[in-house]
């Protein structure tokens, strides 16, 4: 990491170590913890419900310090995983020194570190997520010789008392400023937090779907990350959620994730952006417009698609906005910068660099062609999502795309260049395979396609029969039908699922 680099890092420990923090020891956080006179060691790990979950240390001489961070801890794993049974439920979390970052809440200073699950023989735990993905992209790097790079779109709402003020325009939210966006000052500050914390930030707005309800606003926004490798993706999604988490809580105002707040409204979403690179080298753009690899990307994903909302739609709510015209996905189809799709291609700045010529007429420095930032985006994703299962999903997916013989047809098939919900669309997209329309259909689906997922061991049996089990516990096959034109139970229905994962 260049000194330049170092100098900018919001992260204080990367600035204080004067190293990126992939390169993190047990001695540099020994030194931080000493020369900052950290008081409190917080281990962070996410369990089943996909929520962190927190062991406290109070270090109290450099021996213990020292213990804590190369022993880890004892902890009850069948508390929280329902797959580890109680007679044997003892497992270790150990820290991932890179996800160290000061806690901007306590009042004492405080040091945060994500773990990862080790079993009574001192071996990852086959079961446990990070493992998983860790799994996955590891068998990835390794047959393809390719790295994927990946981010999230974190849509949430702030449910709050209404403001006569300014009142919000019901759905017209869309990156509207303050005063109108009554809790910018929220996300701004969120948006601090994350980067103190090492979480690469692209950018946050307010979106689209404001509204008003019996004397309550809804206000939506997002954060959206820059592109990582897949783990770093997960924890960026995890500590951003806490954190917004713990700001709404000290605003006195709720933060939700859920995927539907209120019948007839926009949802919440988490669309994944995904890119390949090779030796560095972002490869999905070929003689200037999407190129065969980048297509056996989208045909892998596509195909596994159906299979795919078991990680990434796993609450009844989410087949309440996987419905058409509320800015969400229900056709398995592609295309470019059609917001109607499953998989959409953004504009990703090919080719666009005079554009700042245009603008800046007076300006004559030389820019020089930057390297791509193409992507392509699956839509179907929202807040109630078990990331890691689902990014390692992802790359079990992208795998597959690549190794299929008939990849490249069968995306020049399901490529659509027209709105799904138009009348146009209706009648064009009918051949056009939809996406599960409950919990008990996604396990369906997942049933379908677990030999792709448990090759080589990736994930394990049990976890796809404990992941069928609870989605299938809902018994909500033909829910939203049951559920058409009966507010309040659909309302009693958002209210149980409004703090998913």
């Amino acid at each position: 990491m260049a000194n330049n680099d170092i100098l900018m890092n919001p992260n204080e420990l990367v600035r204080f170590l004067q190293k990126a923090a992939r390169d993190f020891t047990r001695d540099d956080i020994v030194r931080f913890v000493e020369a900052k006179e950290i008081s409190m060691i917080n281990f962070r790990y996410a369990a089943e419900d996909g929520k962190l979950k927190t062991l406290n240390f109070v270090p109290y001489s450099r021996e213990h310090l020292i213990s804590i961070l190369t022993a880890g801890e004892r902890v009850d794993g069948s508390s929280l995983f329902s797959f580890v049974e109680s007679g044997s439920s003892d497992l270790y979390v150990i820290p991932r020194y890179r996800t160290a970052f000061l806690n901007p809440f306590s009042d004492t200073p405080a040091l945060e570190i994500l773990c990862s699950f080790y079993n009574k023989d001192g071996k990852p735990l086959e079961s446990s997520p990070e493992y998983i993905l860790m799994k996955a992209y590891s068998r990835f790097t390794k047959k393809t010789g390719l790295r994927i790079k990946a981010f999230g779109e974190l849509e949430y709402y702030i449910k709050s008392f209404h403001d006569n003020l300014y009142p919000l325009v019901d759905q017209k939210g869309y990156h509207q400023s303050k005063p109108f966006a009554k809790f910018e000052d929220l996300r701004i500050e969120a948006l601090e937090y994350c980067a103190r914390a090492g979480i690469k930030i692209k950018y946050g707005h307010s979106e689209v779907g404001s509204f008003t309800k019996k004397g309550e606003d809804f206000e939506q926004h997002e954060i959206e990350f820059l592109p990582v490798e897949p783990d770093e993706a997960v924890d960026q999604l995890l500590i951003s959620k806490w954190i917004l988490r713990m700001l709404g809580y000290e605003y006195g105002v709720e933060v939700s994730f859920a995927p539907k707040i209120t019948v007839g409204k926009a949802g919440s979403g988490m669309h994944i952006h995904m890119m390949l690179e090779k030796e560095g080298r972002n490869i999905m753009i070929e003689d200037g417009s999407l190129g065969s690899t980048a297509r056996k990307m989208i045909a892998g994903v596509l195909d596994m698609s159906k299979a795919l909302t078991a990680f990434g739609n796993t609450i009844p709510t989410s087949y309440l906005r996987l419905v058409p015209h509320q800015e969400a996905p229900t056709n398995i189809c592609w295309g470019d910068r059609n917001r109607s799709v499953l998989i959409r291609v953004p504009l990703g700045w090919n080719g666009t660099m005079n554009m700042i010529r245009d603008v800046n007429p007076a300006d004559n420095t030389e820019f020089h062609d930057m390297p791509s930032k193409q992507t392509v985006e699956l839509r179907s994703p929202d807040g109630s999502a078990d990331i890691y299962k689902l990014f390692a999903g992802l790359v079990v997916a992208i795998e597959r795309g690549l190794e299929l013989p008939d990849a490249l047809s069968r995306a020049e098939k399901l490529y659509v260049d027209y709105n799904i919900f138009s009348s146009e669309g209706k009648a064009r997209g009918k051949k056009l395979e939809s996406l599960p329309a409950s919990c008990w259909e996604s396990a369906e689906c997942l049933l379908a396609k677990r030999d792709v997922f448990e090759k080589d061991g990736v994930f394990p049996a049990g976890v796809i029969d404990n992941v069928v089990k609870r989605l299938q516990a809902f018994d909500d096959k033909g829910l939203s039908e049951k559920l058409y034109n009966k507010q309040e139970e659909i309302g009693a229905l958002v209210k149980q699922f409004l703090h998913c994962s």
